[in-house]
């Protein structure tokens, strides 16, 4: 065997999503989102088109992108529309999150591949990110908030044509690693139609 598959397969299966609320004041470095990055860009990809894109996102940076977060929420609402936890939440996991990946779709211009698959492509991408920040005691959280289409949001991410946000991803270190989940047997998702 190439890898040891019993350490992949205890990759896979102990990763977690985690919130930033969950996140301690430690703070990630910039070659360990080198890292991450460079394995994401490894997904596959049909056409070799290479859909994905990133803006990396800390320090004052962020604090721009939260002031601009808090903006896009409450934009042209009455206070009956604005839901202040939900702001609140928003702006708050940008500050807690030592870093904020801006998972960028950057569609093939020739559209060889449906929009669909370079979308999977993206998703394969973010997959490679949770689990080498999970082998590297990190922790992420992939969210897709209403406010990506907005106008202030493309402008601070400096979006081009056929570029669009298709999520925040939150980067830091867990207060623990202890966090227990569970999937369906795999008997309820999966046919077989298998000679035997």
């Amino acid at each position: 065997m190439q890898f040891n598959l019993s350490e992949i397969t205890e990759l896979i299966r102990s990763r977690r999503s985690v919130a930033p609320e969950f996140f301690t004041s430690r703070k990630v470095h910039k070659e360990q989102v080198e890292l991450l990055l460079n394995n994401a860009i490894w997904a596959p990809t049909h056409g070799m088109t290479q859909p994905w894109r990133f803006v990396v996102i800390n320090g004052e940076e962020k604090e721009s992108l939260a002031k601009i977060a808090q903006h896009a929420m409450v934009e042209g609402k009455s206070m009956d529309e604005i839901n202040p936890m939900k702001v609140e939440r928003m702006v708050s996991r940008i500050g807690k999150s030592s870093v904020v990946i801006a998972i960028i779709l950057n569609r093939d211009k020739t559209s060889k591949v449906p929009e669909w698959e370079e979308v999977a492509a993206i998703g394969a991408a973010v997959q490679n990110l949770h689990l080498s920040a999970h082998a590297y005691g990190l922790a992420g959280f992939w969210a897709t908030p209403g406010i990506l289409k907005h106008a202030s949001v493309a402008d601070f991410l400096s979006l081009e044509e056929g570029q669009t946000c298709l999520g925040f991803f939150y980067l830091g270190y867990p207060h623990t690693h202890e966090l227990k989940s569970h999937r369906k047997p795999i008997e309820y998702v999966a046919k077989w139609k298998w000679d035997e």
